[in-house]
């Protein structure tokens, strides 16, 4: 049942699809430990995102 509502979410909508979840690790200048920094970011926007 729960993949039939999912499913009724999308029908309508195509905004989701222009976004893209992007993923970059960032080290930190303190301790030198990486973590991650995630975001949705548009799909025309993801080549910005890497080049910060």
């Amino acid at each position: 049942m729960a993949k039939k509502t999912v499913a009724s979410l999308h029908e309508g909508s195509k905004d989701g699809r222009a976004y893209t979840k992007v993923i970059k690790m960032v080290k930190s200048p303190k301790t030198g430990a990486y973590s991650f920094n995630e975001q949705m970011v548009l799909n025309e926007k993801v080549q910005e995102f890497f080049k910060k």
